[in-house]
């Protein structure tokens, strides 16, 4: 995911074999509330927070810049994934429960989570029957087929995990409804009914459930569907239905009366409705946060520097904190289609030089800005391997003569220009984007920082391959969550070179090494753990050795509690606060 658009997308079709038997349903999936109401620092790591069956009220939330899209067909930031099951229903979901509960699977539109048959190539779902979108009318089994196929359409929905049409048994040459009107798509979804729906896919994948969980799978009725307008007014079918929308201004959204809690056993839908801002500066955004007038700041990543410093001063405001570890990558891509980073010694000057102190500091520091990472995969993901590629001196602050050394091997002894991206919006972006850009004059190359707003960022500018090569953008900040807790869920979509599209929309921008695809395709069918585990550690080993991904941190932040919630916890599935649980005091 990126900030947390936590992602998972595969290109080819390889995948699981292990632990393919039918998955039963997923117990008990209500909030453990077993939480309190005195605030102290950390309260809501593992625990429910002022836990509350209270209902009304108003929960206002702000993001710093314009949302990529609230279309579940598209959406792939973790806030957006979050959020989104207010107002839509995908097939499971990821538990509302504190700390490492998040992340066991629940059903959601369906009645359990799936059925696996051939092999664990194919799997099936039964839908809950008496689901309404908010006209009234009945979900149907054809609708999830239906979002499904469309979210395929990467022209259309640039942004979106691209699992689907990697895995799914799809029509050679399918672009989706729109593109390919007509075209029979059985080989890869069917209907048997109104109530169930089956995947079929290229290779056995054990872990599909996680891919069911994605925003892609919430239903879409193929006669209200607009395309890429769709965002404008998204058809609900959970409890809260858009009321006004003003693009890139606001959101708001109200009860939908065609909710039925009775088909819906998660649910608790305590507050009558969301005030959502957007373009909101950050620092004032958290000013905002201290003094109550706003609730969450619904990006998640954590507080600004400024804040920071207030919070930890100040015990009052410290009780209301919260210092999540999360299974988060801050890092840098180093694009090889921009010269002269097509040369590897080119490379490595950058990655001998960054001052990764510096760049820890403009996080927020050890504390709220992370560990020093040596390579992709966090320690919490199984497969992690320790390694130290590129020394950066016993300080961490650079090896400047080896960072000449390479320059000299490249060709380039007294260095080069070269342009720098990163979301304009996010101050600690910006903050460790002029880091790297001070520590790199002092081997010789000269940085240009290049702003860009978030809603775009990928889909436009630093995940859009032609804008990157045409204007020079051979490095980005970027920012990369677990889709899942595993190699497969965290690598997946940053290193393989096969989910780089040239129309934007992918993290990976840099990583093209036919080596990790095949490696990764190997992993995937790996029935022993241990040694799938292994081969993860073996890929970000391998990606390491390219020099095209800098790896800065594995993340912390640190996040504040509105004293106006109810039901506050962190989830470790997303990596911030479970905005579904939220009430008002």
């Amino acid at each position: 995911m990126r900030t947390k658009r936590w992602r998972f997308a595969v290109a080819s079709a390889a995948a699981l074999t292990l632990g393919l038997s039918a998955c039963g349903g997923g117990g008990d999936t209500g909030t453990d509330t077993s939480g309190g109401t005195t605030a102290e620092f950390n309260a809501a790591l593992d625990k429910v927070f002022s836990p509350s069956e209270k209902k009304g009220g108003i929960i206002k939330m702000a993001h710093s810049d314009d949302w990529d899209t609230v279309d579940p067909g598209e959406t792939y930031y973790g806030m957006s994934w979050n959020f989104l099951r207010t107002y839509a229903r995908p097939l499971v979901m990821y538990k509302p429960a504190p700390g490492k509960a998040s992340n066991e699977i629940v059903p959601d539109l369906a009645e359990s989570l799936g059925e696996s048959s051939d092999g664990g190539k194919t799997w099936t779902y039964k839908l809950r029957k008496g689901v309404k979108y908010e006209d009234g009318t009945e979900v149907k089994a054809a609708d999830v087929k239906y979002a499904v196929l469309r979210s395929t359409d990467k022209e259309t929905f640039p942004n979106g995990p691209s699992y689907f049409e990697g895995m799914l048994n799809l029509p050679a040459g399918y672009k989706g409804p729109y593109k390919s009107k007509g075209v029979n798509t059985d080989s890869a979804i069917t209907t048997p009914d109104d109530y169930t729906i089956v995947f079929h896919l290229k290779q056995p994948f054990a872990g599909f459930d996680n891919l069911a969980a994605l925003s892609q799978t919430a239903p879409v009725p193929a006669a209200k569907d607009t395309g890429a307008k769709y965002r404008e007014h998204v058809i609900s079918t959970g409890p809260y239905m858009f009321d006004k929308v003003e693009t890139g201004k606001s959101y708001t959204l109200k009860r939908n009366p065609q909710w039925d809690p009775a088909t819906d056993p998660i649910r608790k839908a305590l507050p009558d409705g969301y005030e959502i801002t957007l373009k909101t500066e950050a620092n004032d955004l958290d000013n905002r946060l201290l003094s109550g007038d706003l609730d969450v700041d619904i990006a998640g990543t954590g507080v600004q520097a400024a804040a920071q410093g207030k919070i930890l001063s100040d015990p009052e405001l410290k009780k209301k904190a919260d210092n999540p570890t999360i299974a988060r990558l801050q890092y840098m891509s180093i694009n090889p289609q921009v010269k002269p980073l097509d040369n590897i010694d080119c490379r490595k000057a950058i990655m001998y030089g960054v001052d990764q102190v510096g760049y820890q500091t403009a996080y927020g520091g050890e504390f709220a800005g992370g560990q020093l990472a040596t390579g992709l995969m966090p320690p919490s993901i199984d497969g992690f391997k320790e390694m130290n590629t590129y020394p950066n001196g016993d300080d961490h602050k650079g090896d400047v003569n080896k960072a000449k050394e390479s320059l000299t091997a490249c060709g380039q002894p007294n260095g080069f220009t070269v342009n720098m991206a990163f979301r304009s919006d996010r101050p600690k972006e910006k903050a460790a984007a002029e880091s790297v850009q001070q520590s790199l004059k002092r081997v010789g190359i000269n940085v240009v920082l290049k702003g860009f707003p978030t809603g775009d960022y990928f889909s436009t500018y630093a995940g859009n391959p032609p804008y990157a090569r045409k204007n020079g953008l051979g490095l980005a900040t970027n920012s990369w969550g677990a889709d899942w807790n595993d190699g497969f869920g965290f690598l997946s979509q940053i290193v393989d070179s096969r989910v780089i599209r040239e129309t934007g929309g992918s993290s990976n921008i840099s990583v093209r090494i036919p080596d990790v695809d095949k490696a990764l395709d190997a992993a995937t069918v790996e029935p022993d753990k241990a040694k799938r585990d292994q081969m993860y550690g073996d890929i970000d080993k391998r990606v390491m050795e390219e020099a095209v991904v800098y790896p800065a941190l594995w993340a912390k932040i640190l996040m504040v509690r509105s004293d106006r919630l109810s039901n506050v916890y962190f989830s470790d599935a997303y990596g911030m606060y479970d905005y579904l649980s939220m009430g008002i005091k």
